[in-house]
């Protein structure tokens, strides 16, 4: 077996090992691929994997040999899959890995939202602690969390688990999400709809996934619903928010602050209207990266890959 790696340095940078994936057959790693060298570097190859790469048409049709992809991520809207459908080409990814590490980030921003942790170590450090008249100082307001509302679009793995730990800070969490499970063990919890979500939430935190129908879903009408004192956070997708729409009202003070791990383009570009506004925190797309999170990425990867050479293919993402 023959197996391409077109990006692998996301995954792994050097801190894991592929050799759970060379017992499969010969390995050939790149640790970047343009999109004009996809085709030439998968020649001949039975699998590739691919984590931001586009796999597109073009490519499949000039791939005769190839037979399955694995994505090295949860998305795969960079591979054609109904082409890969027509063609008998198997596409699988990999979901769950990265619900802890994400669950993670989510309060990292929001307490760095509530307390400017690191605007304050940087002002001791600059000297203003020991040159301060009073005993302490802070120059941001410092929010509790304990008696505020979460509201959490989309209630999957990821939503459920902020939802706990909300519950742990001592908030009601209200949820939002295509399919309703049964969530009467939580005595603090109840569902929505959107409009009543953003009006009565002190954080709304976004774990959608990116669907025409959440596509610029946080858009100027309804950031005006939320609360001037609320705090936004988005660790799904970037295009589920209207970026101009969101500068726009953290610059007129509609809503208090926002904490952002994905933005619509990625990279983005240097004029990026968030990039000025006020009270923003922006992560460059980190929460699925720890290594603990990579790691069972890697694993469930090689656990995919073997499942479709023995016939019994998982993770399937294009049947």
């Amino acid at each position: 077996m023959k197996i391409v790696i077109l990006d692998g340095y996301t995954l792994n940078p050097g801190d894991l090992s592929w050799d759970g994936l060379k017992e499969f057959g010969e390995v050939t790693l790149y640790d970047r691929t343009p999109v004009s060298e996809v085709v030439e570097r998968s020649k001949g190859a039975d699998v590739i994997f691919t984590n931001k790469t586009p796999v597109n048409a073009e490519a499949l049709n000039s791939l005769p040999d190839l037979k399955y992809i694995g994505v090295l991520a949860t998305g795969y809207n960079i591979v054609d899959t109904q082409m890969a459908r027509e063609k008998g080409i198997t596409v699988s990814n990999v979901p769950g890995y990265g619900t802890p590490s994400v669950v993670q980030m989510t309060f990292a921003l929001l307490l760095e939202l509530c307390l400017h942790v690191q605007r304050h170590s940087d002002a001791v450090v600059s000297g203003r602690w020991a040159s301060s008249t009073d005993f302490c100082f802070w120059d941001y307001p410092l929010v509790e969390l304990t008696g505020k509302t979460m509201g959490i679009i989309g209630f999957g793995d990821i939503g459920r688990q902020v939802a706990d730990v909300a519950t742990a800070f001592g908030m009601k969490v209200i949820g939002t999400s295509r399919n309703r499970t049964d969530q009467s063990h939580r005595s603090n919890f109840k569902w929505a709809e959107i409009p009543e979500l953003l009006e009565q939430s002190d954080v709304v935190s976004i774990h959608c996934p990116l669907t025409p129908e959440t596509k610029g879903l946080i858009n100027k009408e309804n950031l005006l619903r939320m609360k001037s004192s609320a705090f936004l956070l988005n660790t799904s997708r970037g295009p589920v928010i209207i970026e101009e729409d969101l500068a726009e009202a953290l610059n007129n003070s509609k809503i208090a602050g926002a904490g952002l791990d994905v933005l619509s383009v990625e990279p983005p570009s240097k004029d990026n209207p968030l990039f000025g506004a006020k009270n923003c925190i922006i992560t460059p797309h980190i929460a699925w990266a720890t290594k603990e999170a990579r790691a069972r990425l890697m694993e469930i990867t090689i656990r995919n890959l073997s499942a479709y050479k023995n016939g019994n293919p998982v993770n399937v993402v294009n049947l």
